[in-house]
């Protein structure tokens, strides 16, 4: 469960106060995947952040129950000159799972082969990905924040990290920004819609489409 108690966010911006929530009071329920909608410069990736606790309202109260998840995939917070395994332990510590099992999932999951044991600084950057999304996936939260990126890779691991990415969500909630509308129906069941500072949700997701399409002046097909 995600609930929003009078929360407001503003940024200072050249042409003034850009305002991300005004005074926002909602909730998104316990164990729905619910897809974030909204125009460019929304404010999503923000509203993501302050979900996670990487970013603070400026008034009011973002309450959460159980675990939430970094953003999945991310690969921004890796020490460079730890190895894949010690980044992995540190993450499984700071976490409270167990680390050996995380390990052995991330090494055998990421297919990094030898790597897994070499500096994180070596890594090409669909490494660091790899890296991120099995450590992500490897954790049972009971909330997963995914902005835009779900898989990298060839087919075949994007196919296996889809996979194990659904059968975390059998168990799991989630919330979802992409700017793919089939991506949207097919992970999620449900919407929110951000839209000049309000957060509307919709316990049917193609109601969150509708009115998203209403917003922007755009028809699904185009």
């Amino acid at each position: 469960m995600i609930r929003f108690r009078n929360v407001t966010k503003t940024f200072a911006t050249p042409e003034g106060r850009k305002i991300i929530l005004d005074d926002v009071s909602t909730t998104f329920p316990p164990g729905k995947a619910v897809g974030l909608l909204g125009r460019n410069g929304a404010g999503k990736s923000t509203l993501m952040d302050m979900i996670g606790g990487t970013a603070k309202p400026d008034s009011g109260t973002i309450e959460t129950t159980g675990t939430v998840s970094w953003p999945v995939g991310f690969a921004g917070s890796f020490n460079r000159q730890m190895t894949g395994a010690q980044n992995t332990k540190f993450v499984a510590r700071i976490y409270g799972v167990d680390t050996g099992e995380l390990q052995d999932f991330v090494k055998d999951f990421a297919e990094l082969g030898g790597h897994f044991h070499a500096p994180v600084r070596t890594y090409s950057s669909g490494m660091k990905s790899r890296l991120a999304f099995g450590i992500s996936i490897g954790i049972p939260f009971d909330t997963y924040l995914v902005d835009e990126v779900t898989a990298v890779g060839d087919a075949a691991f994007k196919r296996k990290s889809r996979i194990a990415f659904i059968n975390r969500m059998k168990g799991a909630g989630a919330v979802f920004v992409t700017h793919s509308m089939t991506q949207l129906r097919k992970f999620c069941t449900a919407g929110a819609v951000l839209e000049n500072g309000k957060l509307t949700y919709y316990d049917d997701v193609e109601e969150a489409i509708a009115q998203h399409h209403e917003n922007m002046g755009t028809d699904e097909d185009e």
